[in-house]
């Protein structure tokens, strides 16, 4: 089984719960699996029941019997898979239009921003407010991951696979730049079928 800390960025992390090579792309099922999710990339599941304030991709609020249990539920899930297909959009633009969505998808967003010590200097962190849902927790940090990718020189390195039909998103860490695809996986099974196609 594949596991769900792959990149070590959340945002990725979870874009790329979705693969085309699987009979059922969706790595997020159930609720045992977004529990899953959280628990390997170190993020707390805890829910807290409340009405959003966000109109668009945060629908889903987890009910009352949910909060406080540490465990997300249905509506969570529903709320997650939301925020990753609003993720894959902003990762599916090239550069230029990406900067926009990223934008747009911010603006929606209650961000809020905190400043914190780092070596004597302000620093500046974006953060979901206190009692955010999970959910929004998941968009505030994809969002503010893909500011901090940005801000490293990185953002025209942040690319999708380009062996179909996986669009799974990875940043190219290569020296030159080029790198097309997000895995070994992925190169072979596309040099593989180049060559069939050479064969023809």
């Amino acid at each position: 089984m594949r596991q769900f800390a792959e990149t070590g960025l959340v945002a990725l992390d979870l874009a790329n719960t979705w693969d085309e090579y699987l009979d059922d792309p969706e790595r997020l099922p159930d609720t045992a699996a977004l529990h899953r999710f959280c628990h390997e990339l170190h993020l707390s599941p805890e829910t807290r029941a409340r009405v959003l304030s966000v109109g668009g991709p945060l629908s889903g609020a987890p009910s009352e019997d949910s909060a406080g249990t540490g465990r997300p539920d249905a509506g969570d899930l529903r709320a997650v898979r939301a925020v990753r297909e609003r993720l894959r959009s902003v990762l599916s633009c090239d550069p230029p239009d990406r900067t926009r969505a990223l934008a747009q998808w911010a603006g929606e967003l209650p961000i809020r921003v905190a400043v914190e010590d780092s070596d004597g200097a302000p620093r500046q962190r974006l953060t979901a407010p206190e009692g955010a849902v999970l959910a929004e927790r998941l968009a505030v940090r994809s969002v503010a991951e893909l500011l901090d990718l940005s801000a490293s020189g990185d953002w025209e390195r942040l690319r999708l696979c380009a062996a179909d039909p996986c669009k799974d998103a990875f940043v190219d860490h290569s020296r030159p730049g080029k790198r097309q695809f997000c895995s070994t996986r992925c190169a072979n099974r596309a040099h593989a079928a180049a060559s069939r196609a050479r064969r023809r």
